[in-house]
């Protein structure tokens, strides 16, 4: 698939764990069409390094998303069971305890590769058995996805390249202006700053939104 943004998000069904502690199954993006923004992040494993550094970086910030209605939901291949044994363990032990978002089990892969952020492949060997190209986890994509299902920002690194938060943040302000305004943001614009209008000759102008 690639590219997903002006496309609907692929929507799932999976297990996931709540507010640290609580496993559930059926977990699905359905319940916030309508009603609130999406961030949804893939990262590639629990228990490792870089990893435990994004899952509190979005924790820490959390409650400036909730204040812009952006629910952040984080998504690895491993188990829910494994999701649920890392967030027992504390930060200091480089676990992931505290974090309160939902973390989502794509055990089956299925959500990474539909969302097209799965490391490695599948192919059929000489005599005909499947097999596997390097390892299947998931790379750190990234999507922001409007209250109507539909992505309008994507970002995907590779597995060492850990992604700024606050950038998150910046492009889900530059999103709401828009809607709120019809405006255009230029490059490096914070919020709070001016935009850009398009004028009927093509020439942009700026306009200041306080």
């Amino acid at each position: 698939m690639g590219v997903l943004v002006g496309k609907k998000a692929p929507q799932f069904s999976a297990a996931a764990v709540l507010n640290g502690s609580e496993i559930v199954e059926g977990f699905s993006l359905d319940q916030f069409i309508g009603e609130k923004y999406v961030v949804l992040f893939f990262y590639p494993k629990d228990f490792t390094f870089v990893c435990p550094t994004e899952l509190h970086a979005f924790q820490s910030k959390l409650e400036e998303f909730k204040s812009r209605d952006v629910e952040v939901v984080a998504v690895s291949t491993d188990t829910e069971q494994s999701h649920w044994g890392w967030l027992q363990m504390p930060k200091e032990q480089g676990g992931i305890k505290g974090i309160t978002y939902p973390v989502v089990a794509d055990t089956n892969k299925t959500i990474s590769y539909n969302y097209d952020v799965l490391a490695g492949d599948f192919y059929y060997d000489d005599e005909n058995m499947l097999r596997n190209e390097g390892e299947l986890v998931a790379y750190r994509g990234l999507f922001l996805i409007d209250k109507s299902g539909v992505v309008r920002h994507q970002l995907v690194n590779d597995m060492p390249l850990g992604r700024n938060v606050d950038e998150v943040i910046r492009m889900v302000d530059a999103l709401q202006f828009n809607e709120e305004n019809g405006e255009v943001c230029p490059a490096n614009w914070q919020k709070g700053e001016s935009a850009m209008t398009a004028s009927h000759e093509g020439v942009a102008s700026y306009l200041s939104v306080n």
